[in-house]
């Protein structure tokens, strides 16, 4: 099941359901967020997608229309943009290890000695030995990081931005988990959608502590958001546009067959912390890439398209970079 958050001809917004073949959107009667949907969902007993399946319809709207014009908004928000997380694990995936050594500029062999590893390997080959635990028992941790609030998500089509302290703005393509904590505190998983995360590599490069600091840009995430069993193993392609010419393309893989932690030990790693499970509050998780752009020496430009396309998960994610100039300067607290 795929659904979408958009804003109809009124620009009111609205929850529709893509059909099997991806070319329209079905609008459920009386729905206006998914967020609302969910509460409605776990009020009533019922599952999210027995809802919607049982929801009526009362319009139907061209999907690759309303994607040009851009109105389809991200696929999960909070009313209060401030109780939404946005966070993310790295070194998850298979190859991601050697990604972000060579964006390091390390070379680090898979049989070195302990000594001589990076953080970055050793971390990964911990996941490796450790990230699918069985049993029912905690693995491994992941590499986990903080990217803001809602306010740092933006919608499929709108622009990145890049503030003018920033080094570098380059795309990581992901899969991102949804999730809506019930009232109970139990965190329930909405589904799952594909993201960019969106980091300021330079920074990260010039030493791993900086690590914290390169995360804290914009994301995007979207179109749709996929409910239902999550395929094993997920092929896309992400790409760089300028001028309307490809100038760096590259496939990646995700889902769990290539991946070293399965993701109930990363939802468990993230959702262990009580200040995670607060009634009402909405997450976003990103679960880790293996491929980088820059990671081949690649420089975005502002005005440049980000394109990250996972067709068993519908629509590709586009978005354009642009360079804005930072408003706040040293000086600028001011006592009370």
């Amino acid at each position: 099941m795929r659904l979408i958050q958009f804003v109809d001809d009124a620009r009111m917004p609205r929850v529709g359901e893509v059909n099997a073949s991806g070319a329209t959107v079905e609008a459920l009667r009386g729905s206006q967020s998914i967020y609302t949907l969910a509460q409605k969902a776990l009020a009533s007993g019922q599952s999210l997608a027995t809802l919607i399946s049982e929801s009526p319809r009362d319009a139907t709207f061209d999907y690759a229309q309303l994607l040009l014009d851009g109105r389809v908004l991200t696929p999960l928000q909070h009313p209060d943009p401030a109780h939404c997380l946005v966070t993310g694990t790295g070194l998850t995936h298979t190859g991601s290890a050697a990604a972000r050594d060579a964006m390091h500029q390390q070379e680090t062999k898979h049989q070195v000695e302990e000594e001589a590893m990076t953080d970055s390997m050793r971390v990964f080959r911990w996941g490796v030995e450790g990230g699918r635990p069985e049993g029912g028992r905690p693995g491994a941790q992941p590499e986990w990081f903080y990217k803001g609030n809602g306010h740092m998500v933006v919608a499929p089509g709108a622009a990145l931005s890049s503030p003018g302290f920033a080094l570098d703005a380059g795309e990581e393509p992901e899969l991102v988990g949804l999730y809506m904590v019930d009232k109970a505190g139990t965190p329930r998983r909405l589904g799952f959608a594909i993201g960019n995360e969106f980091s300021d590599h330079v920074t990260e490069r010039q030493n791993y502590l900086y690590l914290a600091h390169s995360k804290l840009r914009q994301c995007a995430v979207g179109p749709e958001l996929w409910i239902g069993a999550l395929p094993d193993d997920l092929r896309g392609s992400s790409r760089i546009r300028r001028q309307g010419k490809v100038i760096w393309e590259k496939a990646f893989l995700t889902g769990e067959a290539n991946m070293c932690h399965s993701l109930d030990n990363l939802e468990y790693h993230h959702f262990k912390y009580a200040a995670h499970r607060r009634p009402g509050d909405v997450h976003l998780h990103f679960m880790g890439t293996a491929t980088l752009s820059f990671a081949d020496d690649v420089r975005v430009e502002p005005g440049d398209e980000f394109e990250i396309d996972l067709p068993a998960m519908g629509a590709p994610l586009r978005n354009t970079l642009q360079a804005v100039d930072d408003e706040f300067s040293i000086g600028g607290v001011q006592p009370a």
